[in-house]
């Protein structure tokens, strides 16, 4: 199957600005179910409400467009319910760790098996450009004009300590480590949690004089680097891409099975 037939290609053009990295996680997402070679049925899309979760609008797979910070709370109503299908929840920094952040980490605790793609571009892009977990301090924001004097969330070492089974990181300049951490987490029998480092020239960018999305692209290059490498030993500040967890962990739906099991023998 093309990768235009995963796509309701009536609802394009899309909505989001010029330069933003969502089309490239879009992009790179339809090519990893391409390469698993997952028909559109074998697979639900749930979202909540942002930039990112237009994402589940643009699919034409089951798909639902729920509430904001929810999106993983239905999903989880999914998995359990039919759990033979593939769940991908796309979300952006409030859906997943401001609003969300409670579902995030019970969802991870609970290793139910699906696959939560972070975008990370450090901004509340659909309401105005207001500062988010993500932000960092210093940065600059419609809402944080003298500088942001909140931390930002780590979401690998997050989503390491809530018990997530696999965990990774890339960026939108690279598109090909994305499929394949992507395939990797969709088949993962466990909470995936991949963080994508994607531009927002329109608010992110302008705010914090980042220049262009190819700007933003290049600085994801230059200041990324694979796990273990030796860039990172000589020079710390490089923020580190790849695969960081990976270990199997007895997945929520099945484990949830063997209650079922006990309790039906129970009153036999």
């Amino acid at each position: 199957m093309a990768i235009k037939d995963y796509l309701r290609q009536k609802f394009f053009p899309h909505m989001w600005c010029p330069g933003c990295g969502h089309g490239i996680v879009l992009n790179s997402m339809l090519r990893a179910v391409e390469e698993l070679g997952f028909s559109k049925n074998e697979i639900v899309m749930v979202s909540g409400i942002g930039c990112s979760s237009r994402i589940s609008g643009y699919v034409d797979f089951h798909s639902l467009h729920t509430l904001h910070g929810r999106a993983l709370a239905f999903a989880t109503g999914v998995k359990m319910s039919q759990p033979e299908l593939n769940v991908i929840v796309p979300m952006g920094d409030g859906d997943a760790l401001a609003i969300g952040g409670n579902h995030f980490i019970h969802a991870a605790r609970r290793n139910i098996a699906m696959t939560a793609v972070v975008m990370n571009n450090r901004i509340y892009g659909m309401t105005g450009g207001q500062y988010s977990p993500l932000s960092g301090y210093g940065a600059i924001a419609t809402t944080a004009p003298y500088t942001n004097i909140d931390h930002d969330f780590d979401i690998v070492e997050l989503s390491k300590a809530a018990g997530a089974t696999y965990v990774a990181r890339t960026t939108t300049y690279h598109a090909q480590q994305m499929t394949k951490i992507l395939k990797e987490a969709i088949l993962h029998d466990g909470f995936s949690v991949v963080e994508v480092l994607t531009q927002c020239p329109t608010y992110f960018g302008r705010k914090n004089k980042l220049g262009s999305a190819a700007d933003m692209m290049e600085y994801y290059k230059k200041n990324t680097t694979p796990i273990g490498s030796k860039a990172k030993a000589e020079n710390p500040d490089l923020l580190e891409r790849g695969v960081f967890v990976r270990k199997d962990l007895p997945e929520y739906c099945s484990e949830y099975d063997k209650v079922i099991e006990t309790a039906m023998k129970g009153r036999s």
